[in-house]
């Protein structure tokens, strides 16, 4: 599969969430979920369920910096 299967949008947000650990980020952004609006919640879910379907090893090769180092 091609890295580059995360739309920017997708990638953004991934950014905001990504501490370390896939299980960390899934975690962090289902419990986030909630408060999102709708367009943001239909986003994450998307989101999660890519994030989902990656292995651990794929997941680490993510270009994928926290938000406030970029």
């Amino acid at each position: 599969m091609s890295m580059n299967r995360f739309t920017v949008e997708e990638t953004n947000l991934l950014s905001i969430y990504h501490e370390g650990s896939k299980a960390q980020l899934i975690e962090d952004m289902t419990a986030a979920l909630p408060y999102m609006d709708a367009g943001l919640r239909e986003l994450a879910k998307r989101t999660l369920s890519k994030v989902g379907a990656l292995t651990e090893a794929e997941y680490r090769e993510l270009a994928v910096y926290p938000a406030d180092e970029v």
